[in-house]
């Protein structure tokens, strides 16, 4: 009903265009017309589970003044596959709702009137193709009659699913405008990709500076030193010789966690799953992991995934004053879905957590999503779900609690 009379301002005022008026409603009622239609894709993907890409925002806020405002409107092809949504939709969408409730109505008939009224409606009373003038014939109407009901309400969903078909076809936005949003967004990802690759390499040369290099250096000076001390003072000497070991050994050990930090060992050998185990054993906090990945994913899949759950596992531990975490890794055939939920205070968000976009921007790379609900009080539940295939099939289904 709301379509249809949002529908019917639009077309008026499409129609008055060339009396001037019409540039005046364009703007309100296609708006108005965005939200309805918004609501109908909205509708689609939670009865139906018909996803139904948005066409491009109306170009309603960056014209300086009401005529090149509307006029931009006019040429956008989203309000047009709106209008023509709005004044087609009605009729098809009620002939589709139609179709099962008069099912239902109809075999409601049959099953609660003609039972008990069938002697009193008459020697012209039928039923569909029955004439219904006897006990034998009212049982056939109340059989009947139970079939239409049985039909109506197995036509509903049927009904529903090619609604919302219908509805994508006029309001999912035109292919070529999909495919230059996905190449917009491709050319973002990889730009922060590069620019996150970029910031990787220097802090692994910060690092490396930092650390490693410069206890090397410094073993290379104690050396040096004892070997001239070597004649003239052999027990300096050997001590010299006993702290550069001692360097060198702390040396290797920075070497190994940052060669760690990059690729774990675990993660590599044996995969996520194990992997996410491992840091659940290593958590101070009580992590409960449930692990269901029938394969490996591909490896820079696996590192995203084991980082970004790291750093959730950090955030819990330092912000939400948590005790207990679980975390469930899934595979639905097309997609990874990782969720962590812990039970903390909660109250996180996109707004103030840099940490979280953060983690977006990673997902982003692999077309992933980052989904937080964090009420205040909690729980908080954090949901990553990135497309991917599984390769090498491998059973790694099992739990562990640290």
């Amino acid at each position: 009903m709301l379509e249809s009379l949002v529908g019917i301002a639009a077309v008026g005022a499409v129609l008055t265009l060339p009396v001037g008026i019409g540039f005046v409603l364009v703007t309100p009622t296609a708006t108005a017309l965005r939200r309805v239609s918004d609501h109908a894709r909205g509708w689609a993907g939670r009865w139906s589970g018909v996803t139904i890409d948005p066409p491009d925002v109306l170009p309603a806020s960056g014209a300086p003044s009401r005529l090149p405002r509307s006029i931009a409107i006019l040429g956008a092809q989203g309000f047009w596959r709106d209008l023509a949504w709005a004044v087609v939709d009605p009729l098809v969408g009620g002939l589709l709702v139609a179709v099962p409730l008069c099912l239902v109505w109809y075999g409601a008939f049959g099953v609660l009137v003609q039972p008990f009224l069938w002697s009193v409606l008459g020697p012209d009373n039928w039923y569909a193709f029955i004439p219904v003038d006897g006990t034998v014939t009212m049982l056939a109407a109340l059989v009947l009659g139970a079939t239409f009901v049985a039909l109506g309400v197995l036509c509903a969903p049927q009904a529903l699913r090619l609604h919302a078909r219908w509805t994508r076809a006029l309001l999912a936005a035109p292919r070529h405008a999909a495919l230059t949003r996905r190449v917009a967004h491709l050319a973002d990802t990889r730009s922060e990709a590069l620019d996150a690759q970029a910031a990787e390499l220097q802090r692994i040369e910060r690092d490396l500076h930092d650390g490693p290099q410069a206890r090397l250096v410094a073993m290379g000076m104690t050396l040096d030193r004892a070997a001239r001390l070597l004649d003239s003072d052999p027990a300096e000497a050997r001590r010299l010789l006993l702290d550069a070991r001692a360097a060198s050994d702390r040396a290797r050990h920075e070497l190994r966690d940052l060669v760690r930090g990059i690729n774990p060992p675990v993660l590599a050998d044996r995969g996520l799953g194990d992997a996410v185990r491992a840091l659940a054993l290593d958590s101070h906090l009580d992590v409960d992991v449930r692990a269901d990945l029938p394969g490996r994913l591909p490896a820079p899949l696996e590192s995203a995934v084991y980082f970004a759950v790291t750093e959730l596992l950090a955030n819990t531990a330092k912000h939400a004053g948590a005790r207990t975490v679980r975390l469930v890794l899934e595979h639905s055939g097309s997609a990874l879905r990782v969720t962590v939920t812990d039970d903390g205070h909660g109250g996180a968000d996109f707004a103030r957590g840099t940490g979280l976009r953060g983690l977006q921007r990673r997902l982003d790379r692999f077309d992933g999503i980052l989904l937080i609900h964090s009420p205040p009080g909690g729980p908080t539940t954090a949901t990553m779900e990135i497309p991917c295939v599984l390769s090498s099939p491998k059973t790694s289904s099992s739990s562990v609690t640290g």
